[in-house]
């Protein structure tokens, strides 16, 4: 369990680095920071997914939450405005924990109120409790004024005169609110005794990582009712928002199947560690229905399903878990929407056409593929469902498809679109494409060489000789030409990228799939040289660099406007889930003795702090590219997090067997 003590809550700067998520299985989320100030447009209390997994609104931003104690009134809320903190509610707060979700707890004026907050999966819903206790004899009133946002979750909002402040009272326990015609209806479930509609406006909230990050980061908020709890002889007060017509009355319930329900995916822990408990829990959130299939968001707060990151993702937040049935209907799902045969890159937000700008994803997909089968052994599966998609991929790659994707005579994989970033360094501002990477990219020969050795097994395994054969030629020449275009004898490593004769050779982490994964076109002597050569420029406990220190083009810090930052993103930033290729590589050429499993482990000591110190209980996207590499990008990434459960739990990191109680606690 993940904890905080005062010593945290009441240093704001401390407070607001440590983000708390909730999801809901479709898409919709929840999160601030634990003592609830907003920082981002992001941060919202119920963000709503109205064409899941897309269409995310935010409807509920926060609520304004005063106790009042024999008259005297206390704010428990806190805001951030231009040069202020306004109300300070972060000063009454003794405690913050994850148990299994955000529950605060407040000390106020010798009275303890216990907020807690959860979504109800599978629904836009947002349970939100508090109990009372410690209250004596005295008179305890509760205040809740909801500020609502409607509006795109990219987006902010304005006061404005479009808005309707009108509010609906279904009976004395239900209301909702429509502010524009075209957003949902909000309904607000409640056990208050009183309810007041009249409504203002809360202007000039300041998010500070969107000024941070060189955005529009001010916000006014609409308040269109008061809700006014007496817990002075009961001892909880309860608000249900939702995008649906909701009782108050099962609240309790909700919260014991949520509870339960998460017990359950952390039941049968495969070793005994808390980090694999940690993230083994944060997997689920990841995993969300789209249609009746399931897909997996890249990353919150702002990333949707994105092809690349779901398939690189899958064998962590699937297989090592051991839901399997789940990774099946992942896999059939993307092989839907598989066309002129490459995988989509990204879902966009709205629903539209998939956007199919990768060359990698449609690789990675083989290898999501091949761990399904290293897990489970189901080649029937494979075999009736996928494989015909999986040589239909080959033959498109073979013959060409989009942004000039093709096999070249030697057998290796070549792009001729220099103006679309393909491969996964894909920043671009405007027609620049930060990191070009055209031609030859020394990952997609790795992935490419792989996928056909993963066709020739299956093709092997289903009795299709003459596929086998043709995938095991294909195969052996891509290994031979690889070897004489790519190995860099100056560098002892490999080349990045290689376009017509000029070969790239800027020290990138790229290279280390084509030691890392099941499948490699390496011998053991440059496999090794590959390894050393990149623990030496590019390792750090929290991932790779994307680009070597010793480079003029490096950027330590990953900061500023966007133009900063998508310049730096992928040339020195720190990405985490490249620890999982890198363990792999470092076990596979050191072998797994005493020594080498305890410094992996020593590694893994260093890393494990950041769960409790950005989006907590999850990895974030990158760090800073130098020391003390100081997290940045999404606070919860899903490859991130995948990938380092997956390593340490096929590596034999941690223990196995059991499971852990032990709490993470920080003060």
């Amino acid at each position: 369990m993940i904890h905080f003590t005062k010593d945290i809550l009441h240093n704001f700067e401390s407070a607001t680095s440590r983000e708390w998520l909730e999801t809901n299985g479709i898409g919709g989320f929840a999160c601030s920071t634990v003592i609830g100030v907003n920082t981002r447009r992001y941060h919202a209390l119920l963000t709503a997914a109205m064409h899941p997994p897309a269409g995310r609104i935010v409807l509920l931003s926060k609520l304004e939450e005063t106790v009042i104690i024999d008259r005297h009134r206390y704010d428990l809320s806190t805001n951030q405005y231009s040069g202020a903190v306004h109300p300070r509610g972060h000063t009454n707060l003794e405690g913050f924990r994850l148990d299994p979700f955000p529950i605060f707890t407040f000390a106020v004026d010798g009275v303890r109120i216990e907020k807690s907050l959860f979504m109800v999966h599978g629904q836009n819903t947002a349970v939100i409790q508090y109990r009372v206790s410690e209250r004596g004899t005295r008179s305890v009133q509760l205040e809740l004024r909801p500020l609502i946002g409607f509006r795109d979750y990219h987006a902010l909002t304005h006061e404005n005169e479009a808005l309707d402040r009108s509010v609906h009272v279904h009976h004395e326990k239900l209301a909702s609110v429509r502010p524009y015609p075209d957003n949902p209806r909000l309904y607000f479930a409640h056990d208050a005794e009183e309810l007041s509609p009249k409504g203002y406006w809360y202007r000039n909230f300041e998010y500070a990582l969107e000024r941070e990050r060189g955005l529009d980061s001010v916000e006014d908020l609409f308040n269109p009712m008061t809700l006014r709890f007496d817990v002075s002889a009961r001892e909880s007060a309860t608000l249900i928002a939702s995008t649906e017509v909701v009782d108050v009355a099962p609240a309790d319930v909700l919260c014991r199947q949520e509870v339960d329900r998460r017990a359950l995916i952390v039941a049968d822990l495969p070793a005994e560690d808390e980090l694999v408990r940690i993230l083994t829990a944060a997997a689920e959130q990841y995993i969300v229905n789209r249609g009746d299939q399931k897909t997996v968001i890249a990353g919150y707060p702002w990333f949707t399903d994105w092809g690349r990151d779901t398939m690189i993702a899958l064998p962590g937040l699937t297989l090592v878990t051991g839901r399997d049935e789940i990774a099946r209907s992942i896999l059939c799902e993307f092989a839907r929407h598989v066309d002129r045969g490459m995988l989509p890159n990204r879902f966009p937000d709205s629903g539209e056409t998939p956007e199919y700008n990768t060359i990698d994803a449609t690789l990675w997909y083989f290898e999501a593929v091949r761990s399904l089968l290293q897990y489970t052994a189901d080649y029937p599966f494979v075999s009736a469902h996928l494989y015909p998609v999986l040589a239909e991929i080959i033959e498109w790659h073979i013959r060409g498809t989009r942004y000039g994707i093709k096999m070249d005579a030697d057998g290796l994989i070549a792009s001729s679109d220099p103006k679309v970033q393909l491969t996964w360094m894909d920043a671009k501002i405007g027609d620049w494409v930060v990191t070009p990477r055209n031609g030859k990219a020394v990952e997609i020969q790795a992935l490419w060489y792989n996928a056909l050795r993963t066709m020739e097994d299956i093709a092997l395994k289903t009795k299709i000789p003459a596929d086998a054969q043709k995938y095991s030629t294909l195969a052996d020449l891509a290994q031979h030409s690889f070897n004489e275009l790519f190995w860099n004898e100056e560098g002892v490593c490999l080349y990045d990228a290689v376009l017509d004769n000029q070969r790239d050779a800027s020290m990138r982490p790229n290279q280390i799939l084509a030691v890392s994964l099941r499948h490699s076109m390496l011998s053991k002597e440059r496999a090794k040289a590959v390894v050393n050569a990149v623990e030496r420029d590019l390792f750090t406990p929290y991932g790779l660099r994307s680009l070597s220190p010793a480079d003029s083009r490096y950027r330590g810090h990953y900061e500023g406007d966007a133009v900063a930052r998508d310049s730096s993103y992928h040339q020195g930033s720190v990405w985490a889930w490249l620890l999982g290729p890198f363990i792999d590589a470092y076990f596979k050429v050191n072998g797994n003795g005493k020594k080498v499993l305890d410094q992996v482990r020593e590694w893994q000591r260093v890393f494990s702090p950041h769960l409790t110190e950005a989006g907590l209980g999850h990895v974030s996207e990158i760090f800073d590219g130098d020391s003390p590499h100081h997290p940045r990008g999404c606070f919860a990434q899903a490859w991130s997090v995948a990938e380092v459960l997956r390593a340490v739990l096929e590596n034999g990191v941690v223990r196995k067997s059991g499971r852990s109680t032990k709490a993470v606690a920080v003060s």
